[in-house]
């Protein structure tokens, strides 16, 4: 059974640095494409990085130069170092994996970057 787990949300003072980590079982993240998704209240899941089975990553316009996902292997679990926060920020960020015809999610966690 594939289980995601995000932590590492938390508040922050605009200007600060998070890193949000999530801890996959199930399945091994050196082998899958992982990704990281933000929703504020109100609307779409927004697609913020991803990286895929070979490293490559991709990044929103919104976040790029800012944020940097990475995954360490041995321990399963996939990053997104957040730096140079903003309000707009703000958001429950969410990991995702794709895996035979199937989207796994995990609960979230919450980010509140403070002006």
């Amino acid at each position: 059974q594939v289980q995601l787990v995000e932590s590492g949300g938390g508040l922050v003072q605009a200007g600060g640095s998070l890193r949000l980590s999530c801890a996959a079982s199930g399945m091994f993240v050196r082998f899958n494409g992982m990704e990281w998704y933000r929703q504020v209240p109100g609307k779409e899941r927004e697609l913020v990085a991803r990286i895929t089975s070979i490293d490559l990553t991709t990044y929103s316009d919104s976040v790029k130069g800012r944020f940097t996902i990475s995954r360490d292997i041995p321990k399963n679990t996939v990053y997104l170092q957040m730096n140079s926060l903003k309000p707009e920020d703000t958001a429950v960020y969410y990991c995702k994996v794709g895996l035979r015809g199937m989207d796994y999610w995990g609960k979230g966690t919450l980010v509140t970057v403070s002006s």
